[in-house]
Order: C-alpha cells, then sequence, then structure tokens
C-alpha cells in the first residue's frame, strides 16, 4: 500500500473508504447474441479445473491464464427462470487464490478430503498449496511443500516439470493415491512416473518414488505428433520455429481397460496426439501404430499452437468433458488469432469411458474479445448524445495476415441503460493500413465541440500518435477521412520531447494543468530522456495541432512499479471519488492498479494508493491482480456509460477482453472542508438546457468539467453570481467548479438536458 492508501485505511473501517469494484457496465450485443460475459476480459491461454468456490455443493470453475497469471472463477449458478445451470464470472473469488503462480496452475485433491488442492510450477519445481476450510467453509490455501521431493534407489531429488512443461497428476497404478506423469526436464523427449508412496490411503504426505524414466517406452521426435519405440527411427513432421520443447499431457482412461492413456500436445503444433496405454495399469506400453492425431475423432483439435487439454464438466452433467486450448508463453513469435480457440468437446457417454463430440468454443463467444491487447475508448461517435466504444487491439491474424483493427460498438440503449451493439469489427477500414498496437482516443483537439479520433500504432519500425479531425456538422454521426489522417510532432529541448516513441507506448489525452486546453499523457516504455516512465505534454494552446504538444515533464509524478520504473504504463484521468479534482489512475506490467488522487495537488513524487479494488468475500481492499509479465500490457479507459454522475473505470486487457469497474462509497461532499462548505455554491436551474445560473456566496472562479475532469467550460473572473452557457453541450451529468480567492474549492453536479 502507497502512503496515500496507508492514510486513507487508518482514517475508515475496512471496506467503507472509497475504491472500486467489478460491475458489468452495459449490456454488449454482436449481432443477435447479448453476452453473457461481456465484462470477464477475454482468454488467450486458458487452465482449466473445477473447484466448489461459495461452499454451495456444486462444482465452479477456476480458470489461470498462463500468458498473464490472472485468474478468473466462475459460478455453477441457476439459469434464468431456474431453467438449468449456466456460468457466472465472479472475480471476487480470486482473490482466495496465491497471487503468485506462474506457468500452470491445477486443481487437484491429493489428501482425500474432497476438496481440490492447487498444484502450481516454483521455477520448474512442484510447488503444493492444501485446501483447506476457511471462513464460511470457502477454499484458503496454505503452503504445503515449496518443492516436491522424490526417492530413486538411493538418492534424492526436486521433482523438475520444466516452465515450458504441464504435467499430468492422476492415480496411475490404481491405489487411490495422486501420481504424477511428466515429460523429462532436460529434452522433453520421454515421460518419467512418479509414485505416490505417501503412507496411509491417500497421498497427504507428498512422497514420490520415481518409478520409470521412460514410461510407456516410447520417445518423442521433437517433430509434430512424431514418436518412436526402441530402435525405431524418427520421422520428424516440421513445427513451428522459436518454440520450447515442451508438451502438455492429460491422462485419461480413453479405452475403458481400466489403465491411463495420454492426450498430449507439443508447443509448436496445433494437435493434440491420443496414445492408447497397451500395457496395464502397473506397466504402461505405448505404440506408434496406435498413436493419432485425429483426436478427438467426431472433430480433431487444431489451435494455433501449443494445445492443452483439460477433463472438467462444463455442461452441469456430473460427468467430465473435454477443453482444448493454447498454454504457449506468448503470441510474439506465432502472432496468431487468439480469438475462438478455446475448444469444448462434450462428453455423451452415459457409462464407461468418454465418447467426445465437439460442442463448439467455451466461453469466449460471450466475452468481448478482440484477440489480444484490449485497448478502450468511449464517446460519442453517432452524435445522439450517447458515448459509444472503440476497442483498439495489439493485432489479430487474419488470412495470414496480423494487423490491428478498431472494432465500434453504438450505444443503442439510453443514457441510464447503455446497450453497446457491434456495429463492425474494422471501424474506417483501419485494418488494411497495416498498424499494430492501436490504442484509441476520443477527444475534441481543436475545440470545436465535435469529438476527433486519435490513436497510437506501431507501423513501419516506429510507434506514432495519429488523429483524425471530425468533419461532421454537431449532432451528427462523426465523419473520418483516412486520406487526412496527420501525427503529432513532439516538441521539447533539444534532444527532448520526440514523437513517436516506444512500441505500444499509450496516450491520454487530458487537462493537466487547468487552462482549459487538452494535454497529452503518454506512458513510454522509452529509455532515454531518461527511460520508462510518464510523460507530460503541455498543450500550448497556440500554433499548428500537429505541433501544440510541448514536454512539460519527462518523468511526471516520478511514478514507480514496486521501486523500479514502470513497464508498459497506461493512464487515465478522470474524478472518480467525487471530490471534484482529477485523479489519476495507472497499470504497468506488474498487473497494479495505482491511484494518484488530486494529482494537480501532488508534486515531485506522486503518492498512491494500490488497495483500491473491493471483494465483496473478504470485505477488504486490495490490490488488482491485472497480469503480469514482460508482454503484458493493460490500457485504461473512464467514462460515465450509465449516466449516474460517476465514471466507470474500464480496463482493457492482454487477453483481448475489457473488465468494467465502478466505483464505491464515491461522494462529491465527503471530502470538502468548512471553508468550501462556506461558499454555498448554488447552480440552478438544474436540470438545464441553454445556461445555469452559478452563485457563491463569496467572489468565486467557475468552471465546467465533465466527469473525467476535462474543463469545459474555462474559469473566467471572480464574482459572486456567474451565467454558465451551455449550448452545444450533449446531454449528460457535468461538475460545477467553483474556486475562492482562499483556494476552497466547492463542486456541484448540473445535468444538461
Amino acid at each position: 500500500m502507497g502512503l496515500l492508501g496507508a492514510g486513507l485505511a487508518a482514517q475508515a473501517q475496512p471496506g467503507t473508504e472509497f475504491g472500486f469494484e467489478f460491475r458489468p457496465a452495459a449490456k454488449v450485443v454482436q449481432g443477435a447474441d447479448t453476452l453473457r460475459h461481456a465484462w470477464a476480459g477475454g482468454m488467450n491461454t486458458p487452465q482449466f479445473s473445477n473447484i466448489d468456490l461459495n461452499n454451495d455443493g456444486q462444482s465452479d470453475l477456476f480458470v489461470f491464464e498462463r500468458e498473464s497469471s490472472r485468474i478468473y472463477t466462475f459460478l455453477n449458478q441457476p439459469g434464468a427462470g431456474g431453467s438449468g445451470r449456466r456460468w457466472v464470472y465472479a472475480p471476487q473469488y480470486a482473490s482466495l487464490f496465491p497471487r503468485d503462480l506462474n506457468s500452470w496452475a491445477l486443481l487437484r485433491d491429493y489428501d482425500c478430503d474432497g476438496r481440490p488442492d492447487l498444484f502450481t510450477d516454483n521455477q520448474s519445481d512442484v510447488r503444493v498449496f492444501r485446501n483447506v476450510p476457511g471462513p464460511n467453509g470457502l477454499p484458503s490455501f496454505t503452503l504445503a511443500s515449496n518443492q516436491i521431493r522424490f526417492t530413486y534407489g538411493t538418492g534424492s531429488a526436486n521433482l523438475v516439470v520444466g516452465g515450458y512443461n504441464m504435467p499430468a497428476l492422476a492415480d496411475v497404478n490404481g491405489d487411490g493415491k495422486l501420481d504424477i506423469v511428466t515429460y523429462d526436464f532436460f529434452g522433453s523427449t520421454v515421460m518419467e512416473l512418479y509414485f505416490n508412496t505417501s503412507p496411509g490411503t491417500c497421498g497427504g504426505a507428498l512422497t514420490f518414488t520415481q518409478a520409470s524414466s521412460y514410461w510407456g517406452m516410447i520417445e518423442a521426435c521433437g517433430g509434430c505428433a512424431s514418436y518412436r519405440e526402441n530402435g525405431q527411427p524418427c520421422v520428424t513432421v516440421p513445427r513451428r520455429p522459436l518454440h520450447t520443447p515442451g508438451h502438455n499431457i492429460l491422462l485419461l482412461d480413453l479405452d475403458g481397460d481400466g489403465d491411463q492413456d495420454v492426450i498430449d500436445g507439443l508447443d509448436g503444433c496445433p494437435e493434440l496426439v491420443r496414445l492408447l496405454n497397451q500395457g496395464n495399469s502397473q506397466t504402461a506400453s505405448f505404440r506408434t501404430a496406435a498413436a493419432t492425431a485425429s483426436f478427438p475423432a467426431a472433430s480433431p483439435v487444431r489451435i494455433n499452437t501449443f494445445p492443452a487439454a483439460y477433463s472438467v464438466d462444463v455442461n452441469f452433467d456430473g460427468r467430465a468433458d473435454l477443453l482444448a486450448a493454447p498454454n504457449m508463453l506468448d503470441n510474439l513469435a506465432d502472432r496468431a488469432s487468439l480469438r475462438s480457440n478455446v475448444l469444448q468437446y462434450t462428453n455423451t457417454a452415459s457409462s464407461g469411458p468418454p465418447v467426445f463430440s465437439a460442442a463448439g468454443v467455451f466461453l469466449q463467444p460471450d466475452m468481448l474479445d478482440v484477440s489480444e491487447g484490449a485497448a478502450p475508448a468511449f464517446g460519442d461517435l453517432s452524435g445522439d448524445g450517447l458515448p459509444d466504444m472503440l476497442i483498439g487491439n495489439l493485432g489479430d491474424n487474419a488470412g495470414g495476415v496480423y494487423r490491428a483493427s478498431l472494432a465500434y460498438y453504438r450505444n443503442v440503449g439510453t443514457r441510464t441503460q447503455p446497450i453497446f451493439s457491434l456495429v463492425t469489427n474494422d471501424y474506417l477500414s483501419i485494418h488494411g493500413l497495416g498498424y499494430e498496437g492501436l490504442k484509441p482516443a476520443i477527444v475534441d483537439l481543436n475545440r470545436d465541440g465535435r469529438p476527433d479520433l486519435a490513436f497510437s500504432g506501431w507501423y513501419a519500425g516506429g510507434n506514432e500518435i495519429f488523429y483524425l479531425l471530425n468533419t461532421a456538422a454537431a449532432g451528427q454521426p462523426a465523419a473520418f477521412n483516412l486520406a487526412s489522417i496527420n501525427t503529432f510532432k513532439g516538441r521539447g529541448p533539444a534532444g527532448s520531447g520526440i514523437l513517436p516513441y516506444a512500441r505500444n507506448d499509450k496516450p491520454c489525452f487530458t487537462d493537466v494543468d487547468n487552462d482549459g486546453y487538452v494535454d497529452l499523457l503518454i506512458g513510454t516504455n522509452e529509455v532515454r530522456e531518461p527511460g520508462m516512465s510518464l510523460r507530460y505534454f503541455r498543450n500550448r494552446g497556440r500554433g499548428p495541432l500537429d505541433s501544440v504538444f510541448v514536454l512539460a515533464d519527462n518523468d511526471f509524478g516520478r511514478i514507480r512499479a514496486n521501486g523500479a520504473r514502470p513497464f508498459n504504463l497506461s493512464p487515465t484521468v478522470a474524478d472518480f471519488d467525487g471530490d471534484g479534482h482529477p485523479d489519476l489512475l495507472t497499470t504497468d506490467n506488474t498487473g497494479i492498479l495505482r491511484m494518484f488522487a488530486n494529482f494537480r495537488s501532488q508534486s515531485n513524487v506522486f503518492l498512491e494508493r494500490t488497495d483500491l479494488l473491493y471483494s465483496s468475500v473478504t470485505a477488504q481492499y486490495e490490490a488488482t491482480a491485472l497480469g503480469r509479465g514482460f508482454s503484458i500490457h493493460t490500457n485504461l479507459a473512464a467514462a460515465d456509460v450509465n449516466g449516474d454522475g460517476a465514471p466507470e473505470l474500464f480496463l482493457g486487457l492482454q487477453t483481448g477482453g475489457v473488465l468494467s469497474y465502478a466505483t464505491r462509497n464515491r461522494s462529491a461532499t465527503g471530502t470538502r472542508t468548512e471553508a468550501a462548505r462556506a461558499l454555498a455554491l448554488s447552480v440552478y436551474p438544474n436540470p438545464a438546457a441553454e445556461a445555469a445560473t452559478v452563485e457563491t456566496a463569496a467572489p468565486t472562479r467557475i468552471s465546467l468539467l465533465d466527469l473525467t475532469g476535462r474543463v469545459l467550460r474555462a474559469a473566467g473572473p471572480a464574482q459572486r453570481r456567474h451565467t454558465l452557457a451551455l449550448s452545444g453541450l450533449a446531454p449528460g451529468i457535468y461538475l460545477v467548479r467553483a474556486e475562492g480567492s482562499d483556494g476552497a474549492v466547492a463542486v456541484q453536479r448540473l445535468m444538461v438536458r
């Protein structure tokens, strides 16, 4: 917790101070479908396990996202009208799990208490957390072993899996204890079997013995679906370059003969291979002649790269189905499409060995998902006074070409009940221009009262900030001409202030200095001037628009992530806590959301707060865990989309989707001083249409702001009575801010009709 967070916590009981909580911001419609998990954040490389999260006796869903090390939790709940069951995204349960999971995380019950325990990677070793009953019987994980060891002959060693291999955890020899099968750490060519030799009928002691260093007498050749038995030559089928030798293993009795068969996925290959065990539960035997890449037979798995199989019940019938999903480290080498790649195969057998029938894509079709690197922005593009939504992405592969695009969702709802309906996945046909990493902003750049479009993008080896001016008349749908596209040219002292910066840099347009002109904040990975920081470019208010921004501070706020310069920094600004002053929020590749309250009043090193996200499960504010890693990007945006007077916070994730957070315990009066109250700010009529009268007890300077903190009407001379012109403003909620000569500030909401 930062210094500011510590101060706030000392003044309020847990859960009573200002913060955020997950809340779906609006309905989202694509075609005829209303997305049930619209704001869950998308999926790229999910790993699946069943667990009862809320102690209601139902099997819920735990999902670990390998690429970003993020956790999703879904509850098994009654369907609409009590008909059937459905999955409901419930992120509050994610805080029950350890936060430092990496590479792989699987839930298996090793101590026979009916509560799945957590097995995960620990720098290539195996770490285990025991699931013990917590408050209200909810899961609670305590470290049982930081490093599983095994014996062999007279020696012992760590059980090393390797960060690129995902092991299988199952009872191999039928003694009721959880054994481990993994490919060897050094070459990933042969499978190794470790029997659980814990005393008693369960495996609670987590003691293991290596039973075989060549399990099944078969060797992977290094190519796709390529194996050999003893003495056979390798016939290597080519796979994609720049991949690890890693394997994902799932053990299942596929033929009903009482022993464990193998479903195997290799990094750099699109298929799952079925290996039937022609031996028995004590001595396995796999034959290349029985290996097949046409699995499941009904519709063989073909996934971009490195598929993994998971045995979980996803259709609520009590029988384990099959899910297949990519398990790659990242998409940097493959540049593949990560849409619709979680495949569901329903087990249609009522008893005996499973029979898998293709049932389509699991969960992803019900989410906002633009492949990877979602970057949302909000503004009225349709001219009807309602905020619409644009979502940029890092890129998507269509027809073998990896490029970025902008998805446009028009708000077809009302001011208080928004509905975002997909109009196009390629707004302005921008995909054809060949950019990557599009991060849009909808902002009035030339102060004509109409929303313009700006976006950063990677093109021809450089990252630039482009802009398009809106040529439509006021109140009409925005009109942009790609032939008139331009770029900003930053200005500053010699050798500094240069735009563009590094790949995937994130711009934020906001009035930093409260002069009525929109300024530019950029989170950058640029290592010069001096490197990796938040840059502040002031709008000088004159001259050509393409060179209006001048460097004011190349390390604005001296923001740091756990003491280090932030990487993949994304900023947004709005009055989140309702005190009439804009707040700065940032994220970076640590996955932590940081709030710098009333940042205009701060100087030099800004004070942060990180315990911002309220969990109804723990009844505490916690730091966010949005995903972490070198290639992880989280893109922030703020907008009041439901007309309640408070901005919602939107987080575009590396996984291609968007999270929506609502403010909690927000109050426009809770932090006012007695001096501010003495101003006796009065605004009438309210609601108003063309103009409003503003009165205060003493002379004040009056300004009008939108809910992101952007100044729409700059402050004039100090006086007790003002007439505030409202013509040209879209209907909605605005903030009237009065500032006295002594610095006292009062704020009141104004509804414009």
